[in-house]
Order: structure tokens, then C-alpha cells, then sequence
């Protein structure tokens, strides 16, 4: 495997910008070519329940928070059920002070609010393809999904010249796995931000593929390394 020191960001922006930030810091020369984009669905309202009746906000992305905040002032003194810490930041940013951050997936977010007293309609603002189906893994409680954000392809070219990748979602892998040339993954590593984010890439011919301890970007970065150095 070559030497890391080129690295494609995948994500979607304004995330990408903030993850070269960070690559940057650590000596890696980012190469920022998101393979998806994030649209926010301005009529997103028409199907949200009355704001009285909600009691909690569970977000799966800071994505979700930023589309939901930009829609609409209201609930800001609801308790919000966080996927992670990024996420967590993100709603109190947005001016949601009370936010617990389940510090995992969407499973260890269905088991925060699963342990908590909170009762009634807990909405859900995300992906209107989301990844994991919050509703399903707590049937006990009333939760109602409302799609914020689109996610979708930007129809990129990949880079020619890179030395490792890093996948901040499944969506963001089954588009890599689409438009990359299989041989054009040799000798390079990828990243996965989780299991489900590493099955698209069964087909090509990385040298190694890696997961990151939890779904979270620090997780990945202490995955991805330290870089080689300047050439």
C-alpha cells in the first residue's frame, strides 16, 4: 500500500470543509470531491405534526439539525435525543440547549431514549432516505420521522490521484462503489465510518479497508493514521 498522504473527502460540504480542517492539522493533504450533496426540502413543514404536541427531537446528523433549524425557530426548548457528540454540538449551535448526545449509532441513540422518561411524540427530522429506521427499533415509543434534507449524488469524478478515501456514510460508499473504477482502488485504503459503510466496496481491489472503532469521525481519523510526510 502507498505511502498516506493524499486523502479523498467524500462528504458532503459544508462537513467536507471541516474534515480537511482537521486533516490538515494532522499533516495530510486533503482532496476535497464530495460524491454527495445536501438539499434541504423547503416544504418540509406541510407534513410536520402540530408543534405542541412534541415533546422531544431525536437527529441522526448534524445535517438534519442545520435543515430542520433553518426551516423553522420553533421547539427550541424541547429536549433533543442526539446521535453523537458532532450532532449534539450541532443542535446546541442551532440553539437547542437542552442535547444529550447518545455518543454512537442509531442503535445507541434508540437506547437513550429508550432509558428516559420522556413520553408522547418525539419528531424526527433527517434524511429523507435515512439510513437506520428509528421508529422500528422503539415501537414502544411515538416517533414520527419528518424528511428535511435530500441527500444526493453529485455525479463527481473521482480523483486521479489519491492514497486513501474515507466514508462518512453507506450512502456515501454505494456512491463511491458506482462511479470508481475497480482497479482504480489498488493500493490505496479506504475508511468507513461503519460496517454498513464497507459493504459497497466488496467489488473493488483496496489493499485494506478499515472501520472505525465507533461512528464518528474522530474514530475515523485514529483509523486513517498519521500521515507519511511531505513527499
Amino acid at each position: 500500500m502507498r505511502p498516506i498522504r493524499r486523502v479523498w473527502i467524500t462528504r458532503a460540504q459544508p462537513g467536507a470543509a471541516r474534515t480537511a480542517a482537521r486533516l490538515t492539522a494532522r499533516g495530510f493533504t486533503p482532496v476535497v470531491v464530495p460524491l454527495l450533496t445536501i438539499r434541504p426540502l423547503p416544504d418540509a413543514l406541510k407534513t410536520a405534526p402540530d408543534f405542541a404536541t412534541v415533546n422531544a427531537l431525536a437527529f441522526t446528523s448534524p445535517n438534519g439539525v442545520e435543515a430542520f433549524a433553518a426551516l423553522t425557530p420553533a421547539l427550541r426548548d424541547r429536549p433533543v435525543f442526539a446521535v453523537g457528540d458532532a450532532t449534539a454540538e450541532a443542535a446546541r449551535d442551532a440553539g437547542f440547549a437542552n442535547a444529550r448526545s447518545a455518543a454512537g449509532d442509531i442503535h445507541a441513540l434508540a437506547r437513550l431514549i429508550a432509558a428516559t422518561s420522556i413520553k408522547g411524540l418525539i419528531l424526527a427530522p433527517g434524511a429523507r432516505e435515512p439510513a437506520g429506521d428509528l421508529p422500528a427499533l422503539l415501537p414502544a415509543c411515538q416517533i414520527q420521522r419528518l424528511p428535511v434534507y435530500a441527500a444526493e449524488e453529485t455525479g463527481a469524478v473521482p480523483p486521479a490521484d489519491f492514497d486513501a478515501v474515507l466514508l462518512h456514510s453507506p450512502r456515501a460508499a454505494r456512491a463511491l462503489a458506482a462511479c470508481l473504477d475497480p482497479d482504480a482502488a489498488r493500493n490505496r485504503l479506504v475508511v468507513c465510518i461503519s460496517p454498513a459503510a464497507a459493504v459497497p466496496l466488496q467489488g473493488l481491489s483496496f489493499t485494506e479497508i478499515r472501520t472505525a472503532d465507533a461512528p464518528d469521525e474522530n474514530s475515523m481519523l485514529t483509523a486513517l493514521g498519521k500521515s507519511a510526510g511531505p513527499v
